[in-house]
């Protein structure tokens, strides 16, 4: 397993990397992915969670990953490359969502399969980051999925996405049952880091912790970031 880094590299900033990120490959199946050779950051989340709108927001590009008007549409693993002029750095791994009723049964089930072999087996996985509309936060298939991820001892940060549908006083209420959840969790660790926060793709708000995050699995500098946050509880505010 290639572990979290636990100190930052001050000369490879995340912010120039993810302006020059690149798609790598996609893959049907865990046998069909690249070499484990850099750390990977992956994106889970149900169909209709907003999980490609978030991660076009987090890199600043329009469409790195689809957005489909048709929940389920996306059913490859995609990996898109961290490079600098030395070669790879990281990737993040956008995983197919899941949970959409009008896939048939056989692909829900390859789905099934192939999700639980990448989260359960490929070493060098450096965190997960869930998607969950803040509206229906960890529902049963996103409390599958911790199940699932959580016995690896690796970070998972929850966002909640979709925020702006809700007031200041609901997204309060929403980040506090997450919390208690989490903390309650009996796979959790207190020396791994479980977060959360809230995120907006539509007014694209929220993403510099989630961003602080991700830099600091991969190792790498943001502006104001010194070392990897060392609080699991820690949260967002609210947006």
């Amino acid at each position: 397993m290639i572990p979290p880094s636990t100190a930052l590299n001050p000369s490879r900033s995340l912010d120039r990397l993810l302006a020059e990120i690149q798609f790598l490959q996609s893959a049907a199946r865990f046998r069909e992915l690249p070499a484990p050779e850099v750390p990977e950051i992956a994106f889970a989340g149900r169909s209709n969670a907003g999980k490609s709108t978030a991660l076009n927001v987090l890199v600043n590009r329009r469409r790195l990953a689809f957005a489909s008007k048709t929940p389920g549409r996306t059913r490859l693993i995609n990996l898109f490359a961290l490079t600098d002029p030395e070669g790879e750095v990281g990737r993040l791994v956008d995983l197919p969502g899941y949970g959409y009723a009008a896939v048939d049964a056989t692909t829900q089930r390859l789905w099934k399969t192939e999700l639980s072999k990448y989260l359960g087996e490929r070493r060098n996985l450096a965190g997960l980051i869930l998607v969950t509309d803040i509206r229906h936060a960890l529902g049963p298939l996103d409390q599958q999925m911790l199940a699932w991820f959580a016995p690896r001892g690796l970070p998972i940060h929850v966002l909640l996405t979709k925020a702006d549908k809700l007031n200041r006083q609901e997204q309060n209420r929403a980040m506090s049952k997450v919390a208690a959840f989490l903390d309650a969790h009996p796979s959790r660790s207190p020396q791994i880091q479980w977060s959360h926060s809230c995120f907006s793709g539509l007014k694209r708000t929220g993403k510099e912790q989630v961003l602080d995050v991700m830099a600091a699995w991969l190792g790498l500098s943001r502006p104001g970031l010194a070392q990897i946050p060392s609080d699991p509880h820690v949260s967002g505010p609210t947006i």
